[in-house]
């Protein structure tokens, strides 16, 4: 006889998901995060989204002055929402939680995917720049890389750099990258 085993039931917080509810999820490769107290669950990526992360925080690492920090997937709590970038880099001496505070992140990227086009180019850098996080990179299929900086309370476009080019950037640390070495 097969054992019937029920498959773990939980239930909604009665008001805003905070972040201890995110405790409730397993550890099963899908994003789950909370935007203004909603819950957001990311499909699992595939290989060429997580070959992509790596390829940036090599990047990234490789070019950080020291006492920089480069991760992947480390989550920023922004207020009532609990963000996880692709990539976020750290200023010297943050404070090294779990959940970093907005104020210790210097850049964070995104890698664009289907399932997340929309999040990535509207709602989520529309927190990031209220939280006050300066650089916002995001990554699209090509590669294309679109690099943002904060003004006043938005991110303005300001360099577009294709798989035929690299580009000398100077935030977060003066860094050259080139797409095309990120497939």
């Amino acid at each position: 006889m097969l054992s019937q085993v029920s498959p773990v039931r939980w239930s909604a917080p009665e008001g805003r998901w905070t972040e201890p509810d995110l405790h409730l999820f397993p550890q099963d490769g899908h994003r789950y995060e909370i935007l203004d107290g909603s819950l957001h669950v990311t499909p699992r990526a595939d290989a060429r989204h997580d070959s992509m992360v790596e390829s940036v925080v090599t990047t990234l690492r490789s070019a950080a002055p020291p006492g920089w920090w480069v991760c992947a997937r480390l989550g920023i709590e922004m207020g009532t929402s609990n963000l996880v970038p692709d990539v976020t880099v750290l200023r010297p001496h943050s404070s090294g939680s779990i959940w970093v505070d907005p104020a210790d992140v210097a850049l964070v990227v995104e890698i664009e995917s289907d399932e997340t086009r929309r999040y990535d180019r509207l709602l989520k850098p529309a927190v990031y720049a209220a939280a006050g996080i300066p650089a916002y990179w995001r990554v699209e299929a090509g590669p294309v890389l679109r690099v943002h900086a904060l003004t006043d309370e938005s991110y303005q476009a300001l360099e577009d750099v294709g798989t035929d080019g690299q580009l000398q950037l100077d935030s977060p640390y003066p860094i050259r990258v080139n797409p095309v070495q990120w497939r």
